[in-house]
């Protein structure tokens, strides 16, 4: 299983490097395969889409790939037309096929249209940011890195456990540890990078940066638990050995994505 795992991770930051370091319609494409692929676990677990493809699951697709075209082609100013369609269409299903579902799909279907393909956007939008081509590895930093520095640091140290029902293995101290951990990695990151960047971005903005994003990034993580146990689920899916499916793994970058492109934006 360790093994696995091990060459799953290595395979995934191989995938990683040669997608963000392209970027482009390189990064575009694998970020809507991504995000596709992660809306269709988020929608089985939910009961959105059971076997084949529903209605409703069909507009949450074409509605995810059009939000991507909208981003590509006209820029961040017609995305929330684009959201705002995707809900009326939603609607749509709803009304004219009443009461095939629950009002309760309807909202889930919706949610996962922001919450998958949405916020891994920014992926790609902090990508395109001033110095975007240094700053998008904060996302990965403050999120990966924290989630290993609080493994580390709460088997070593961690007693007062964080969330007892939704996590119990987490602690409090592995959480403070992640935080930390994360500003550091920041900070020795903009010292590495520091004379590449166009803009500003010093140690003690990165290390800001990371740190917040790190908080996020719990949060992130606990939410996609939280869903999975509401849902009596282990993995949303098993594309990825050892890991399992794409919201498992990028659960805390989900979360991370927006907020270091807003903070980077402000502070960067």
């Amino acid at each position: 299983m360790f093994v696995t795992r091990l060459i799953s991770g290595i395979v995934l930051v191989i995938v990683a490097l040669v997608t963000i370091i392209s970027g482009g319609p390189v990064l575009f494409v694998t970020l809507l395969l991504v995000s596709l692929i992660g809306l269709r676990e988020l929608y089985q677990a939910v009961k959105v889409e059971d076997q084949g493809i529903s209605p409703l699951a069909l507009v949450g697709y074409v509605s995810a790939a059009g939000y991507y075209c909208l981003l590509y082609f006209g820029g961040s100013a017609y995305t929330m037309i684009g959201l705002m369609g995707s809900l009326i269409a939603f609607m749509a299903v709803y009304v004219f096929t009443y009461p095939r579902y629950e009002s309760g799909q309807v909202m889930s279907a919706f949610f996962g249209v922001v919450y998958v393909p949405v916020m891994l956007s920014y992926i790609f939008q902090t990508r395109n940011l001033t110095d975007g081509a240094f700053i998008v590895w904060l996302i990965f930093l403050c999120s990966w890195g924290c989630d290993t520095c609080a493994y580390c640091v709460g088997m070593l140290i961690g007693k007062h456990k964080m969330s007892p029902k939704l996590s119990p293995k987490k602690s409090v101290e592995g959480a403070i540890g992640g935080v930390a951990g994360a500003a550091i990695l920041g900070a020795v990151y903009a010292a590495a990078v520091g004379e590449h960047l166009r803009g500003s971005g010093n140690a003690a903005e990165f290390a800001l940066i990371c740190a917040a994003g790190a908080l996020i990034s719990m949060v992130g993580d606990l939410a996609a638990s939280a869903i999975k146990r509401n849902h009596n689920i282990k993995d949303y899916g098993t594309l990825i050995p050892g890991h399992g499916g794409i919201l498992d793994r990028f659960d805390s970058v989900i979360f991370t994505a927006p907020v270091i492109y807003f903070l980077a934006a402000v502070l960067a």
